[in-house]
């Protein structure tokens, strides 16, 4: 990966690990000791000046509850893979109860030939 697009890569995580843990009120103090690593990095991260390695980025993403659609969705071009995570999105936003239900109907398509 080029230096261009792993820097915009950060800049991008960093604004979606900002706005997810303001929406938790978390502090960075807070997000940092959850994390055991440094408020500064975390300051770092957040404005995109430094990178963030994957197991900090997997922590970060089960902390704020962010699914892996979420972080890389503005990357992906795939169109297949484009129309999987809006669907994913519009998942997200329903119950368990209802979840379960697209789950079953999900099964009844696929064994439909």
């Amino acid at each position: 990966m080029n230096a261009e697009v792993k820097s915009e890569m950060d800049k991008v995580f960093g604004q979606l690990l900002k706005q997810y843990r303001k929406n938790m009120n978390l502090t960075q103090a807070e997000m940092s000791e959850k994390l055991g690593i440094s408020e500064k990095y975390v300051s770092r991260v957040e404005t995109g000046i430094g990178g963030i390695n994957k197991e900090t980025l997997t922590k970060c993403m089960n902390i704020l509850g962010i699914s892996p659609n979420t972080m890389y969705k503005e990357f992906i071009t795939h169109p297949k893979v484009k129309k999987e995570i809006e669907v994913s999105e519009k998942l997200s936003e329903l119950s368990t109860d209802k979840l379960e239900i697209i789950l079953e109907m999900a099964k009844m398509l696929k064994d439909l030939k």
